[in-house]
């Protein structure tokens, strides 16, 4: 898995999702920097110590911020609020990136479920 498959993916998506996706992968990356990218079931993925923290996806009327978890989302469920969701995907806008303090939550929620540390 490479870096390289998430930027393939990211050309192939439409602006502004591209644009808004491209925002989304640096927050990740500055929140966990030592995160092994490539891809899990067909969308980017970032992982430590080989476990999956975090991915994203592109669909037609919004991007989805992936836990890989289907209790993150539950747990913040006070800051989600107005947010649309699944259990295992939170919806955001296609031209919008997330505030970085919100995907900053959400990988701690994530890191401490995997008993691992940010």
């Amino acid at each position: 898995m490479t870096a390289q498959e998430i930027d393939a993916y990211l050309d192939a998506v439409p602006e502004p999702q591209s644009t808004t996706l491209r925002s989304l992968r640096a927050t990740v990356l500055e929140v966990i920097p030592e995160a092994e990218r490539g891809m899990s079931y067909g969308m980017p993925a970032f992982r430590v110590e080989g476990k999956v923290v975090a991915g994203f996806a592109s669909f037609p009327r919004h991007v989805a911020y992936l836990p890989h978890s289907g209790s993150v989302l539950a747990e913040l469920s006070t800051q989600l609020a107005g947010y649309e969701q699944t259990k295992g995907s939170l919806h955001l806008p296609i031209d919008a990136a997330p505030p970085k303090e919100l995907i900053e939550k959400l990988i701690k929620v994530r890191l401490r479920q995997l008993g691992l540390s940010a």
